[in-house]
């Protein structure tokens, strides 16, 4: 390990990567638009971090910012693709979603995406809290950057971002009429088509509207051979929109956006790569019933065609997600000295995912049958299945904030509400592979087991049908501040930032979760929680020259407790909290032509929740502990490098270093407590990830300009559970390692006469066809485990019309 990060640190700073240089922003000076690029230097890019629009170069806090160029040279259509970017961030899709991912930022996050479970990393659109990471994969139609903050943000932006936070910022009406229209076509009839129209302002009004329309479709990468390709496992469907309103008058402006998201699609099959031995020798059975083989060839072999039953109700194979939601920001200029804004957001989610998680077609087996003389019968056995639908969430936010300067200080003041409601109804599909010795310990009479040992059975199949539903109701409320002081007696060089923020917390939960129609939940099947937290900030940050910035920081974070609705009794948890210090720089050397941008941290977490899933009798159930302490120590380098006209190398390196102080385990078996931290893991936690990139811009031609661009992208091993003795398949459906190579040629500002111009690529994503684990699963008290992998190596040409 220290051999290959050392290896790849070396290979960083000789290519001198860091990819916000590809976040460059054009010159507004025509002149230095017309000058070499060498001439240039690295552009900067205005971000906002601390809630004020400021350069990336002079904010303390350890960024990754892409604008919509470097969006669209590294294809980015949702946010699971920026963590090829960005240092210590991981992003995995989940198994039977598509739009579900579980995202870590410095080690830390929430892999379960349960709708009634909050994520410690937060993304944000348009300012505007996106609460839940089963809804965080969509299209992003229109962007105009993405920021990533890593570590805490606690002061500013609140609950659930002890990981750090993702601002999406979607690009704004233009003041002038435009259009534009793209679309592109590849591998496994991958095609979509993308229109933007912009209307300028209307005559004197102040007022310009934006619309975006896209469509993307692709067949599955796995043949399943009971659906026409159009439905196998991979396939997607895409319709999204997004409309936006700007007004501008003067002191008072205004911005509205809508974005809108439906998905249909089937999800990735999930390949069954670990099985117990009893489970694998009654599943083999399958044809002595007239069923299909068991498709089982172990953890190293990858399969791209077979059976994959359906999941839902009337035969159903594809999943259906539709999200949208609306944002209105509003500021007033009262002087230099206040700004007033509001920012009210509302969104809401559905979910309809067919789980898909059998990784076989319709298994027969000799199942336990009371209606028959002989208490068995012949049926279709499944290691697990179901259909989650409905999910459903609605959230209502409002914030508000005054924001100016006084002297030499400049502040943030602002006051917080949210409430969320969400249901959840899991309709499961088990079987459970039983000795009939085993009988006895579930409650069955004894003369059942002596029945079935008779005629010679030694496994028989138990089918489940358990209904995992609930509803929550969470309502939040903050008021934060947060002060920096840049005296001019100090030329501004020196600033000193201190923030506070409290937050109030409320959550309410319905267990409703029934096996055979009857409630299974133990004990109240309803609870109330309140919570408080006052999280802080302090910063010192000197300005050495006007290209090279240092900063120290220490803050607080905290991740809201509440209740774990996967489980059959009230299972509550407090909340996690932490603090972090960070310490970094950022240089721009040798006239803007190299950029280094690096950050160490160190972070101590006190109630760390750690999930701890264990499938059962209810079908797939999480215990959510508070297991202890842990610390994460690491660093963050981004490097950019302008070496000569034309060239530009970039890359990022990111490292992790979890440690568990304790993780108190008891053992479902003999109820025991012990302290599982020298064993234990971190779930979807990468130590190590970095990417190197290569773009050469030829001269421009009278055919346009052509580009070339080439990366690569590194990510170390991945498990997906804290605890072996819980999770035994926990090695069989782990990531191993990936290596992503992409590449894009373009000949673009090919004129077409007037403003309109056009851009013609190609590119290719995944060319080393490497198998790439998105995510596993241990089912392992159900016998089995699985996981399921990207798409293959894909290829695009793409074509765009810009006027």
């Amino acid at each position: 390990m220290k051999t290959r990060l050392a290896a790849h640190a070396a290979v960083v700073a000789l290519a001198a990567g860091a990819n916000s240089a590809d976040a460059q922003t054009a010159p507004a000076d025509p002149a230095a638009e017309a000058a070499p690029l060498s001439d240039q230097g690295i552009q900067d890019i205005v971000v906002t971090a601390r809630r004020q629009s400021e350069s990336l170069q002079k904010t303390p806090i350890s960024i990754t910012a892409l604008d919509s160029v470097a969006l669209e040279k590294i294809n980015v259509q949702s946010v699971e693709k920026v963590a090829q970017i960005a240092p210590n961030l991981v992003i995995s899709q989940q198994s039977s979603s598509l739009s579900a991912t579980s995202i870590n930022i410095r080690g830390i996050g929430q892999t379960d995406p349960s709708l009634g479970l909050d994520t410690a990393v937060g993304i944000y659109l348009d300012g505007v809290y996106v609460a839940r990471s089963a809804g965080s994969i969509f299209d992003l139609v229109d962007l105009e950057r993405i920021e990533v903050l890593r570590g805490p943000q606690g002061t500013l932006f609140g609950r659930n971002t002890t990981g750090g936070a993702i601002q999406l910022v979607s690009r704004k009406p233009a003041d002038k009429f435009g259009f534009l229209v793209k679309g592109g076509y590849g591998t496994r009839d991958n095609w979509y088509g993308r229109v933007r129209v912009d209307s300028g302002e209307w005559g004197d009004t102040g007022i310009s509207v934006s619309g975006s329309y896209l469509h993307r479709q692709r067949d599955g990468y796995f043949n399943n051979a009971l659906t026409p390709d159009s439905k196998d496992p991979g396939s997607l469907n895409v319709d999204a929109f997004a409309v936006g309103i700007r007004g501008d008058w003067g002191d008072f402006q205004l911005s509205y956006g809508f974005d809108f998201d439906d998905r249909t699609g089937a999800p990735g099959f999930f390949q069954t790569v670990a099985l117990s031995a009893d489970a694998r020798t009654y599943y083999s059975r399958s044809p002595n019933y007239g069923g299909p083989p068991l498709q089982f060839v172990g953890p190293d072999t990858r399969l791209f065609s077979g059976l994959q039953q359906p999941g839902g109700p009337g035969d159903t194979f594809t999943s259906h997600t539709r999200s949208q939601g609306q944002n209105l920001t509003l500021s007033y200029d009262f002087s230099d000295a206040l700004t007033l804004k509001s920012i009210t957001g509302y969104r809401k989610l559905l979910l309809e995912n067919v789980l898909g998680l059998s990784g076989q077609g319709d298994l027969q087996g000799l199942v336990l049958d009371f209606t028959s003389p002989t208490l068995t019968s012949v049926g279709s056995v499944t290691p697990y299945n179901g259909y989650n639908s409905p999910q459903r969430q609605k959230q209502f936010s409002q914030e508000v904030q005054a924001l100016g300067k006084v002297g030499d200080f400049n502040y943030v003041l602002g006051a917080y509400y949210f409430r969320e409601r969400v249901s959840e109804r899991n309709n499961q599909s088990l079987t459970l592979v039983l000795s009939p010795f085993a009988l006895p310990f579930l409650g069955f009479p004894t003369g059942v087991q002596d029945a079935l040992v008779a005629q010679g059975i030694d496994l028989i199949g138990l089918n489940l049908n358990p209904v995992a539903a609930y509803s929550q109701v969470s309502k939040s409320y903050a008021a934060f501040g947060q002060v920096s002081w840049k005296p001019q007696a100090l030329d501004e060089r020196f600033e000193l930032t201190g923030g506070i923020r409290y937050t109030e917390d409320k959550k309410s939960i319905f267990l409703q979760n029934t096996a055979n129609g009857v409630s299974s939940v133990v004990g109240p099947p309803r609870g109330n929680v309140k919570y408080t937290n006052t999280s802080f900030l302090g910063s010192v940050s000197y300005q050495i020259t006007p290209t090279a910035l240092v900063y120290a920081k220490v803050s607080t974070g905290y991740k809201s407790g509440g209740f774990n609705p996967r489980a059959d009794t009230l299972n509550m948890f407090d909340p996690e909290k932490l603090t972090s210090y960070e310490a970094g720089t950022k240089l721009d050397l040798f006239d803007r032509h190299l950029r280094i941008n690096a950050a160490f941290f160190y972070s101590k977490y006190d109630d760390l929740q750690v999930p701890q899933f264990a499938a059962g009798t209810g079908g797939a159930s999480t215990l959510l502990v508070n297991a202890g302490s842990a610390d994460f120590k690491g660093v963050e380098l981004e490097v950019t490098a302008v070496p000569t006209r034309g060239l530009t190398l970039s890359g990022s390196l990111g490292y992790t270093d979890p440690n568990y102080k304790s993780f108190l385990f008891r053992n479902p078996n003999t109820n025991e407590i012990t302290d599982v931290a020298d064993t234990a893991r971190f779930p979807n936690v990468a130590k190590f990830n970095s990417n190197v990139a290569v773009e050469y811009v030829f001269p421009p031609m009278d055919v346009g300009t052509l580009s070339a661009r080439a990366s690569y992208a590194y990510r170390s091993h991945v498990y997906f559970y804290p605890n072996d003795e819980v999770n035994p398949f926990q090695q069989d459906v782990d990531s191993p390692a990936t290596n992503t190579v992409d590449a894009r040629i373009a000949l673009s500002d090919i004129p077409i006469g007037g403003r309109a111009k056009a851009e013609i690529a190609v590119l290719g994503e995944n060319l080393l066809n490497e198998d790439q684990v998105l995510y596993g699963i241990d089912f392992g008290s159900l016998g089995f485990g699985g996981k399921f992998y990207s798409e293959p190596r894909r290829v695009m040409v793409e074509f765009k019309l810009n006027y």
